[in-house]
């Protein structure tokens, strides 16, 4: 029998791509089988390190793979964040980060080196957590309608502390909601406004939960409510800021992302690999000791959260005034 030229380029195209695919498949069906890399936008010791490194440990068994934590900093975790969109799509590269915090950060740039919407996919949600609303414990305010109250007499003279951009977030809705007039002082991390707190150069602050249940266990400061819509079971006795009388539905979590186009078996296997991680009673005490709780979502769960957040937290920049790069 002949074949025309058409028929046998035809052929081999097909041939090619079917291989193609084939291959793919196979590699996507064989993994892991090499070392996996989970990224940290923060230096060695930061809150974020710990959690990465927990993580870090907890999947070498599961996976049966080594597992290599690389800190990659600056510019607000966003070389991290540009790092793992470029890289390879094959599964050897994870970003166990705060979704809430790459879709907010992603508004604090101009000219985004990357659309995170596009560039991005939640594998697996790993945990929920909130900042908290704090004051200090020899302080007059045991609830926010007392601090509020407060505030609003004190007027612009009032002034509480904020670390971190999601405390500038949660800070600007209360003074909103209230009315207050406070000002915002801005440290680089929350101790370092530990002695203007218990000093009363300061009123409140607001800080992540690892830095305020830490103080609470202390005996420094007193946790007033927290952001999200509802109350952690790390913190069950700390009431919402909705309970208080403020609305806000300020929820932050933390996933497993990927690059975009990492394949599906991939992805799903990495979630399979969070939720047997996250069921751990080991786990469920680490993040309880953080302020966190643990969140176990699909990957299409994951992924609309992140979608979410990301026209959420959009607006949240707009309304705390946060400055662009």
């Amino acid at each position: 029998m002949t074949i025309s030229r058409k028929e046998f380029l035809t052929g081999v195209g097909a041939t090619a791509l079917t291989g193609a695919l084939g291959g793919t498949t196979a590699r996507a069906e064989d993994y892991p089988t090499q070392d996996i890399h989970l990224i940290c936008g923060f230096p060695p010791g930061s809150g974020a390190d710990v959690l990465v490194r927990y993580y870090g440990e907890k999947l070498r068994p599961v996976s049966g793979r080594n597992v290599i934590v690389e800190n990659r900093t600056g510019a607000n975790s966003n070389i991290a964040t540009e790092y793992v969109a470029r890289s390879k799509p094959d599964g050897y590269t994870l970003y166990p980060f705060a979704g809430t915090t790459v879709a907010l950060t992603y508004h604090l740039f101009k000219n985004p080196p990357v659309d995170v919407g596009k560039a991005l996919q939640v594998a697996a949600t790993t945990s929920n957590l909130a900042f908290m609303l704090m004051a200090d414990v020899n302080s007059p305010y045991k609830t926010v309608a007392e601090l509020t109250a407060a505030m609003k007499k004190k007027g612009p003279a009032a002034s509480y502390a904020t670390a971190a951009n999601p405390g500038s977030v949660m800070a600007a809705l209360y003074k909103n909601a209230a009315g207050l007039e406070a000002v915002e002082v801005q440290y680089r991390n929350a101790i370092d406004s530990l002695n203007e707190l218990q000093s009363g150069k300061l009123d409140y602050a607001v800080h992540d939960p690892i830095f305020g249940l830490a103080q609470q266990r202390e005996g420094r400061l007193r946790m007033l409510a927290v952001g999200s819509s509802e109350r952690l079971g790390a913190a069950p006795d700390v009431p919402t800021m909705k309970e208080s009388g403020v609305p806000m539905d300020l929820n932050l979590w933390w996933g497993v992302m990927l690059p975009a186009a990492t394949p599906r078996p991939i992805v799903d296997r990495i979630n399979g690999w969070i939720k047997e991680i996250n069921a751990s009673e080991d786990t469920k005490k680490f993040l309880a000791l953080s302020g966190a709780d643990p969140m176990t979502r699909t990957p299409d769960e994951a992924q609309a959260m992140f979608q979410k957040a990301i026209v959420e937290w959009g607006e949240y920049a707009r309304i705390a005034k946060l400055p662009q790069m």
